[in-house]
Formats: structure tokens, sequence, C-alpha cells
């Protein structure tokens, strides 16, 4: 009987162990992936999101200041027109 607990103590000791293994394996595993993804990313040109909106904002502006001296200038062609 004691015999058959210790081969039961044996194995769940090895199993375990195995588990941890297998944990530390996945970590790396993680740990390779994602530093590989970020030096994929680092290496493209890519904005970051902050960036993106700061320059999505001066367009917006730039095209309202666009549109508004667009309406300015049909008037001054418009009232050019009726006086000659």
């Amino acid at each position: 009987m004691t015999t058959q607990n210790k081969f039961f103590d044996d194995i769940s000791k090895l199993m375990t162990n195995a588990m941890g293994v297998a944990q530390g394996a996945k970590s790396e595993a993680e740990t390779a992936v994602n530093g590989w993804v970020d030096r994929w990313l680092a290496d493209r040109d890519f904005v970051t999101r902050e960036e993106f909106e700061a320059v999505r904002e001066m367009a917006i502006k730039a095209r309202t200041e666009n549109a508004e001296l667009k309406a300015r200038l049909d008037a001054l062609e418009a009232g050019r027109g009726a006086q000659g």
C-alpha cells in the first residue's frame, strides 16, 4: 500500500513539475512573440493614435478655413460681376 501511495506521489510531483515547465515555456513563447511584434511594428512607419488625431484635427481646420476662403472669393467675384 505504501509503495502504491509513493508511486502516486511521484506521478503527482512529475505532473506538477511538467505543468510548471509548460507554464514557463508558454510565458517565454509569449514574451518572444510580443518582442517580435514590437520590433516589427517599430520597423514600420506607423503613427501613434495621438499623432493621427493631431493631424486629423489640423486637416479638419484647414478644410474649414479653405471653405471659408472660397466663400469669400465667391462673394467677391459675384460682387465684381454685378459691377462689371
